[in-house]
């Protein structure tokens, strides 16, 4: 379990494809591999990845992962070029401050950036989701992108905008995106579960 409040990120040094599965390689601060075990979860992009293999060189952390076809399928990962920057976030530990929402690191589904607003102070990004997501983002409701815990502005029809602060630009990737990008999106599963009760006591 994650909390979306992205702890640093990570530059994609690796990403080869072989019969379905990429070995994603990355490379970050040291402080990530700070008491972290084989086996340990991350979220890369808000993705919970297992760790298959860590090591420090020189003042950097290098952090294998394998990606499945079906993780491929789902998220952004695929689209990923080395030199990018990923998201991270160690799991949630417990007695860990939960500054964001409870987060699974199991994405739904991609949007993909529409729109963006931006001034001296303030930005405003838009994102466009499949059809069949929007019944899930509630205005003031939770949402997660590419691991980052935010709140959900407008919505008009499929397309949501989130308001960004100075402070969240320059913690993540989201500065970085241009039109057309592709970002994972993990919908609020209370959210999930409440909408999907209501049409099944509807029918």
């Amino acid at each position: 379990m994650f909390t979306g409040i992205v702890q640093s990120q990570a530059e994609i040094i690796s990403s080869d494809v072989n019969h379905k599965l990429m070995r994603l390689i990355v490379k970050g601060e040291l402080e990530l591999i700070e008491q972290l075990q084989l086996g340990a979860s991350i979220a890369v992009n808000g993705c919970c990845l297992t760790v298959v293999k860590f090591f420090q060189q020189q003042h950097n952390s290098i952090i294998h992962f394998d990606v499945i076809d079906e993780t491929l399928r789902f998220t952004n990962l695929g689209y990923l070029k080395i030199g990018d920057k990923v998201n991270i976030e160690r799991s949630l530990k417990v007695g860990d401050e939960l500054g964001g929402h409870i987060v699974s690191g199991h994405i739904h589904t991609t949007a993909s950036l529409s729109h963006i607003e931006q001034t001296a102070t303030n930005c405003s990004m838009t994102f466009k989701l499949p059809v069949q997501w929007k019944k899930f983002v509630l205005a003031k409701g939770f949402i997660t992108i590419n691991g980052i815990s935010l709140t959900v502005g407008d919505v008009i029809d499929n397309h949501f905008t989130v308001h960004l602060i100075p402070e969240t630009l320059s913690r993540t990737n989201l500065s970085s995106l241009s039109m057309g990008a592709l970002v994972n999106i993990e919908c609020d599963q209370q959210t999930i579960t409440i909408v999907n009760t209501i049409e099944r006591m509807k029918l």
